[in-house]
């Protein structure tokens, strides 16, 4: 730095605030020694090095938090700074920036404006993600903000305590203890100490996250970091925010300050915010902007303009008169006077603001208000004057402020206004502007095309599971570990979680739905895409699965709300969810999936029973309708899928399924007619059984019946569950939607009603019991009787029949795998084998084939038996499945079920501990035993005896005889001789004995009691779910099953392979429960349905909006505005004054009038001027009007 002497230090210190000795050299004058620099100027003065201070900021006595900070010259790029701040100090991007100016020294700072930095400033910072710039020192509003920061960083979240930023830029040369900062090599921390935290002083403050320390070369001097703080504010201003819709806002708030500051650089259009009362330079231009502007002569300038120049003149003379009210001893007003002038003329980007009067809650809408009163004097011709303030709004997701000042009904908003915002609203999760924009105008079936809902399946983070999931679809898809730019992403992730329930979506919108081969379907998909700019056919239901795919639940809920099929949408909502759960690795995030899951199962619940208390046949008809947004599938098919059980316990579902069970006959028949009638058939055309009309003809569509007959249940039963006209009559054109006007050929009275009872599933549920007790009986009588040698003497004629009969069996196993269903060979593959109780039919038959295989052979007769005893029990526990649809047997099936996952628990621990004691105790017992068969005996065997009290005491006392003869010879017993017992440590196999009955019999088995009661609570308690739910798959399996039984449902299967390959004849079955609707009756069952949920939806607003804690958040509301409008009192007070300034004016305009023509001689008035009259008043005071 040069010396420029300062010529009040006699050549002691520099302009620059520096001693004489401290600078490197001397600006002296010419040859004559006369000084010819007389002014220190940084830029001339002043040369740049290397920063030597920069690193990590650490605080003696403060908090473990580290702060940064940075040395740097006045005149570096802010781009540099910015970058350094948000990329290497890791700074999150700001939505706002709020630069606090003035207010620094000493000086004393009012309690109202602690309250509105506190309660105002940085609680609306803290809500928007904001950055606020103080000089960042322990003195004036700069210590305030750091309190305030501090306080409300100890009360926030975690998730909102770095949206805050405090960032101080100070001048190096003010910042006391600079040195302890400077390291060349960087400090990671320094070191700094303060002496005195109670007092104002220029030391860091410790509350603020990053400093960055201006140094032009002064000491000791404010005002050096002006101009780069200038230059940065207006580079941020030009930075896009995180979400990227809109410039980060700026701006400049204004506490006291001194005449310094009246040169604001308004030239940027950076907005101003002004605190009235606060003192100083915010007093005059609050008095300046609110009153002067009200003035005849100002409100004359600004409509002359410059056009003559007695208005300015005057208006120049009224700011000199209020700068010297305010700043009565300023040595050069003048200069000043000018400044205050050009603020004057660019008062639309100030904001005059009174927190003593407002109070600091709505301080984020005076700064929203004052960041569009300055875009607005920014905005073009063309653009919508509100758009910029929508996007703010959005941006600090302050859907309050956007309905009370935007869309209150005064603003006609256009699509093209709102496309933007509403991106950003879904990108950054903000369900309640979505739910704004389209009640206010924007149609989502213009809004979401193919195009934008993959730009919306781009806007996932990389961190979360759908990524993940995206990303192992598409390298499967493409196979190479490319990144997700494939165009098929909810195809992909919408396949990948539903699984074999629904068809894969949105193929027919790629294009996709012919084409199978993975090559063109890649080289269709790399081309021009032109599916990108075609609406979506059901834009809510898309927008639901992005949203459930994400876990949002409130933009789920809201999407959910506006889509069709309300319970079907819940059904498809729970069933990724719980897909997702199962995936998700962090607890908390796969808790609050489990928990939407749940919730969106509990609304398919209660909008289906709100469904039911409707119609009853209606209700039965959603059910089982083929769904064309969810890829074909069906509420009770996609409620399984979703392990929906609170849904299948629901009292409708039942009923439906208990109908599809019962057939055409009545459903309170005695199970003893039933097994009467199958023993007997004849008496089937007798009226044992109860039937339902079956005379009735069958409707041209079911919903013909359902939408304009409204039914009772037991018509409905008759109209759509009549088994013979729905399996054998109706063509196949009825499955595809095609209309259908003939009625089906009148069978004969025998016929019918054979077929009323064969074809009931109730009847192939107790033919197939019967069966296969006869089937296990005669499995045994073989085992135990009939069990021939191999061949040629055997085997005998009932092990043949028995081998025929397994055929049979494995026969229908073949049937329900390979042709059932209308999905892919490795799909039917994969659901047969999750099913616990067909892995039972597999293991059964896998046995049952090895077993006879080894029995035909004399090398492997014994072991072919030995395998088809262990079968035997395999077929005997398959018995248990055929009972899970009685109501009693079903839940404790269930119950068994998990409790033998608990016992896996129990043998665990059983094995560490019995395998410790087996090998202590036979180590103890006998020194030395060859023998493994015996080891092994001793080792797990003999303990596992001890548990249930067979304990050899005669073997494991020494002092009790034991006839076993025994030897210590080590050649005998390797021989395979009994050795003898150790006798000196016995003593420690009983002790061991001891412990180990203990352990054994008292805790662990005390443990799995303790389990089994809790499976046992836990179970009995739902055991009415449990087995609502189970009682699906049965009626579903023995719908689809043949009437005959094994092993004559080999009959069965040739009239079926007659029928299906010789005669092509297309299955009914084959869609299970699967009802097609098109046309108006789709039109009408969906619109019903509709109705119904906004009644759902409806009620439980009510009920919420009845609770204690509406009630009281209303009532806030209402007090809220209550205050609200006092506080708007406040500027008829400004416009009385205005209104007593004009009335001053003409009145001392007109009383020196009047002295003027008293004085004169020229005019003789009739009568003397008037006088003023004052009136009391008991309300206003007193009252002066004048009196003639």
């Amino acid at each position: 730095t040069t010396f420029v002497e300062d010529s009040f230090s006699n050549g002691a210190l520099c302009q620059c605030g520096g001693a004489r000795d401290e600078h490197a050299s001397v600006a002296l004058g010419d040859y004559f020694s006369t000084a010819i620099v007389n002014h220190w100027d940084s830029a001339q003065h002043s040369s740049e090095y290397p920063t030597d201070a920069f690193g990590e900021l650490k605080f003696a006595g403060a908090s473990k938090r580290h702060s940064s900070y940075l040395r740097l010259s006045w005149d570096t790029p802010p781009s540099i700074v910015y970058t350094l701040m948000t990329a290497h100090w890791g700074l999150p991007s700001p939505n706002l920036v709020v630069s606090v100016v003035g207010g620094e020294g000493r000086t004393k700072v009012k309690t109202w404006v602690r309250e509105v930095l506190r309660q105002g400033l940085v609680k609306a910072s803290q809500s928007t993600g904001a950055w606020i710039m103080t000089a960042g020192l322990r003195e004036g509003v700069g210590r305030c903000v750091g309190e305030a920061v501090r306080d409300h960083a100890t009360a926030a979240s975690s998730m909102s305590l770095n949206k805050v930023v405090a960032l101080g830029i100070a001048p190096w040369g003010l910042v006391h203890n600079r040195q302890q900062l400077v390291n060349p090599q960087g400090s990671f921390p320094a070191k700094y100490y303060v002496q005195n935290t109670s007092r104002d002083s220029c030391c860091l403050d410790n509350n603020y996250q990053a400093f960055l320390l201006v140094d032009d070369g002064s000491e000791g001097r404010r005002g050096g970091e002006t101009g780069f703080r200038a230059k940065l504010e207006d580079f941020i201003s030009h930075q896009r925010t995180g979400s990227g819709s809109i410039d980060i806002p700026v701006i400049c708030m204004l506490v006291s300050g001194d005449t310094s500051l009246v040169d604001l650089s308004l030239k940027t259009s950076m907005p101003w915010l002004v605190l009235a009362g606060s003192g100083g330079l915010a007093d005059f231009l609050s008095d300046v902007l609110e009153n002067l502007s009200s003035a005849p002569a100002a409100v004359q300038s600004s409509g002359e303009a410059d056009s003559e120049a007695g208005p300015s003149v005057d208006l120049k003379d009224r700011l000199a008169e209020r700068f010297k009210k305010h700043f009565p001893t300023e040595a050069e007003p003048d200069k000043l006077v000018e400044r205050a002038l050009s603020i004057y003329q660019n008062r639309d980007l100030i904001t005059i603001y009174h927190g003593e009067q407002e109070g600091p809650n709505d301080f984020d809408t005076v700064l929203l208000k004052a960041l569009v009163g300055a875009s607005k004097h920014r905005a073009s011709v063309d653009d919508s004057p509100y758009s910029e303030e929508l996007k703010l709004a959005v941006t600090w997701n302050r859907v309050d402020i956007a309905k009370s000042e935007l869309f209150n009904g005064d603003i006609q908003w256009r699509y093209e206004d709102l496309e933007d915002s509403m991106t950003d609203a879904l990108v950054n999760d903000k369900p309640q502007f979505v739910r704004l924009f389209t009640e206010n105008g924007l149609n989502i079936l213009d809004y979401l095309t193919y195009g934008r809902l993959e730009s919306l399946y781009y806007s996932v983070a990389d961190s979360t599971l759908l990524y993940q999931l995206l990303q192992r679809r598409l390298v499967e898809r493409l196979g190479t570990a490319a990144h997700v730019t494939s165009s098929n992403l909810p195809e992909s992730s919408s396949k990948l979680l539903m699984g074999d329930v629904c068809q894969p979506f949105y193929y027919s919108a790629l294009g996709l739905g012919q084409i199978s081969h993975r090559r063109r379907a890649l080289r269709l998909l790399r081309g021009d895409c032109m599916y990108r700019e075609k609406r979506c056919l059901f834009p809510w239901a898309s927008l639901f699965i992005w949203a459930v795919l994400q876990n949002r639940s409130e933009m789920a809920m809201f999407f959910w709300e506006m889509a069709g099929e309300s319970v079907l949408s819940a059904l498809s909502g729970c069933k990724m969810l719980r897909e997702l759960s199962k995936l998700e690795v962090q607890t908390e995030t796969e808790l609050s999936m489990k928990e939407l899951a749940q919730k969106f199962e509990n609304l398919a619940h209660d909008v289906f029973s709100s469904c039911y208390r409707s119609n009853e046949s209606r209700s039965f008809t959603l059910l089982i309708r083929k769904s064309p947004v969810w890829g074909g599938t069906t509420c009770l098919q996609m409620g399984m899928g979703a392990d929906a059980r609170l849904f299948f316990s629901h009292d409708g579902v039942q009923s439906l399924l208990s109908q599809i069970w019962w057939g055409d006959m009545k459903r309170n028949t005695e199970v003893w007619k039933l097994m009467l009638t199958f023993f007997c058939p004849v008496l089937c055309y007798t009226n044992l059984i109860s039937y339902s009309d079956a005379d009735v003809q069958v409707p041209l569509s079911p919903m013909t019946a359902t939408i304009k007959g409204e039914p009772s249940s037991n018509l409905f039963s008759s109209y759509f569950f009549n088994y013979i006209q729905l399996l054998i009559h109706i063509p196949s054109s009825f499955s595809t939607g095609m209309p259908y006007s003939h009625r089906p050929p009148k069978r004969p009275f025998i016929v019918s009603r054979w077929r009323q009872f064969w074809f009931a599933p109730v009847t192939s549920f107790l033919g197939n019991v019967l069966m296969y007790f006869l089937f296990l009986l005669l499995f045994a009588y073989v085992l135990l009787v009939d069990f021939a040698p191999p061949p040629p003497a055997g085997p005998a004629i009932t092990e043949c029949v028995l081998y025929f009969w397994v055929f049979t069996i494995v026969c229908e196993e073949i049937r329900e795998t390979f042709f059932l269903g209308t999905k892919t060979l490795r799909q039917r593959i994969r659901v047969y084998i999750q099913d616990v109780w067909n892995k039972c039919d597999l293991i059964a038959v896998t046995l049952f084939i090895i077993g006879l295989i080894c029995r035909m052979f004399d090398w492997s007769y014994g072991f072919g038996r030995d395998v088809l005893c262990v079968d035997f029990m395999v077929f005997t526990i398959r018995l248990l499945h055929i009972f899970a649809i009685h109501k009693e047997l079903g839940p404790k099936i269930i119950i068994v079920g998990k409790m033998v996952k608990d016992i896996f628990f129990f043998l665990f621990f059983l094995g560490v501990w019995q395998m410790a004691y087996g090998v202590a105790n036979q180590a103890l017992l006998y020194s030395y035993d060859p023998k493994l068969d015996r080891i092994f005996r001793r080792v797990f065997y003999r303990p596992y005896l001890h548990i249930f009290g067979q304990i050899p005491v005669e073997q494991m006392d020494v002092g009790k005889d034991w006839d076993m003869p025994c030897t210590d010879n080590v050649t005998l017993i390797k021989s395979g001789y009994e050795p003898c017992r150790t006798l000196h440590n016995n003593w420690l196999v009983v002790i061991l004995l001891v412990v180990f009955l203990l352990v054994t019999n008292i805790l662990l088995i005390n443990l799995l009691i303790a389990m089994f009661s809790n499976t046992f609570s836990e179970v009995q308690a739902n055991s009415d779910i449990y087995w609502k739910f189970q009682r699906y798959n049965l009626i579903v399996q023995y719908h689809c099953r043949p009437s005959l039984a094994p092993p004559f449902i080999i009959l069965s299967h040739i009239n079926l392979f007659i029928k299906r390959i010789i005669r092509k004849v297309p299955s009914i079955k084959i869609h299970q429960f699967v009802l097609q609707l098109t046309g108006k009756a789709a039109n009408r069952l969906m619109t019903w349905e509709t109705i119904q949920k906004e009644d759902f939806l409806t009620a439980q607003y009510t009920i919420q909006k009845s609770s204690d804690s509406e009630r009281l958040k209303r009532m806030s509301v209402k007090v809220d505005g209550v205050i609200k409008h006092l506080t708007e009192s406040r500027d008829f007070d400004h416009r009385l004054r205005a209104l007593e300034t004009e009335m001053e004016y003409c009145s001392n305009a007109l009383t020196w009038i009047v002295d003027t023509l008293a004085q004169g001689s020229t005019f003789k008035p009739p009568r003397p001027p008037p006088t003023l009259r004052v009136y009391q008043s008991s309300i206003e005071g007193h009252i002066v009007v004048p009196s003639y």
